[in-house]
């Protein structure tokens, strides 16, 4: 049933150089360590009320373990169990949950994207005064350019119409934006489960991966946070890969870098941009619109519509 799933919860990325992942996603990139175990970092945004939006975890490899999203009630989570049971995909089942939330039920797209619903959330504590925030309807204090909360994340398939099915079945989402190709394919498709203008992206795989991740994204509350990190990036030695600019689709100003093991990871500034109407129509977009490039006629660079993680043996 639609609204069950309240928002996106968390992304599991992964990474071969943990130590050096840390360090850029807590110095560098701005986000606040809430904990950390033998195997992974529980990080948050300054205003993301839960305590993990990215949990980084040691592996052999690139690319994210899994995508969370926070049922709107116990019940809302019961029903939506159902439907995926039902649905066809393949069911991973209960696991009890980590340092950031309670139970979860996991499965899987058909395209090894795993994904889990869980309700049971720990809300985040300051752990001392210096995280106080000085607003009561603030998470938590803020220094420098850092983002405010976790925005979405893009997968990648092989069949984007086929992912398309498995969100609206399985997470009772929504398509706001997509793209049509020439050829009959669906290009990629931009999803919501509330009313942001979308928490979850999937394109086009042309690596030739399977359970490929493009990118994570978190938000700012305006286009100079991202003009600022910009400088940051640039003073630390990491690679911006494209931007700042702004995306036709959607509309967000952004900014893609790659953080030390070679995950795509965004800063990205949608404005006030909400999706309030109950019967809005979802937004095609052509192949000659996207041949136009961006926004202001900027053309993506090659590696965006090819580099995924992990990396592809080709």
């Amino acid at each position: 049933m639609t609204g069950d799933i309240a928002h996106l919860g968390h992304v599991e990325m992964l990474t071969d150089r943990f130590d050096d992942s840390l360090d850029f996603f807590t110095r560098i990139y701005g986000l606040k360590l809430s904990s950390q175990d033998e195997d992974s970092a529980y990080l948050r945004a300054w205003d993301d009320y839960e305590t993990c939006t990215l949990k980084l975890t040691r592996a052999a490899t690139t690319g994210v373990g899994h995508i969370g999203y926070r049922a709107a009630s116990p019940d809302a989570l019961a029903g939506r169990v159902a439907a995926i049971k039902a649905s066809g995909h393949k069911v991973l089942g209960w696991n009890e949950g980590d340092a950031s939330h309670g139970p979860a039920f996991a499965f899987e797209d058909p395209f090894g994207h795993v994904f889990e619903i869980y309700y049971e959330t720990n809300w985040y504590a300051p752990h001392d005064e210096t995280e106080i925030a000085a607003l009561k309807n603030t998470a938590s204090a803020f220094t420098g350019a850092a983002p405010r909360r976790i925005d979405h994340v893009n997968l990648l398939s092989s069949d984007v119409g086929a992912f398309r099915d498995f969100m609206e079945i399985c997470l009772g989402s929504r398509v706001t934006e997509y793209i049509q190709l020439d050829n009959g394919r669906v290009g990629g498709c931009w999803f919501t489960v509330n009313n942001k203008t979308y928490d979850l992206a999937c394109t086009e795989e042309h690596g030739g991966g399977d359970g490929r991740l493009h990118h994570v994204t978190y938000a700012t509350d305006q286009r100079e946070d991202i003009l600022r990190a910009a400088d940051i990036f640039l003073q630390n030695g990491v690679h911006i890969e494209t931007g700042p600019h702004k995306h036709a689709i959607q509309g967000t100003f952004f900014l893609y870098v790659w953080e030390p093991a070679g995950n795509r990871v965004e800063l990205a500034n949608a404005g006030a941009r909400l999706i309030l109407a109950p019967d809005w129509q979802p937004v095609c977009w052509t192949e000659a619109d996207r041949k136009k490039g961006q926004a202001w006629g900027l053309k993506t660079i090659e590696s965006f519509h090819t580099r995924g993680t992990p990396p592809t043996k080709t």
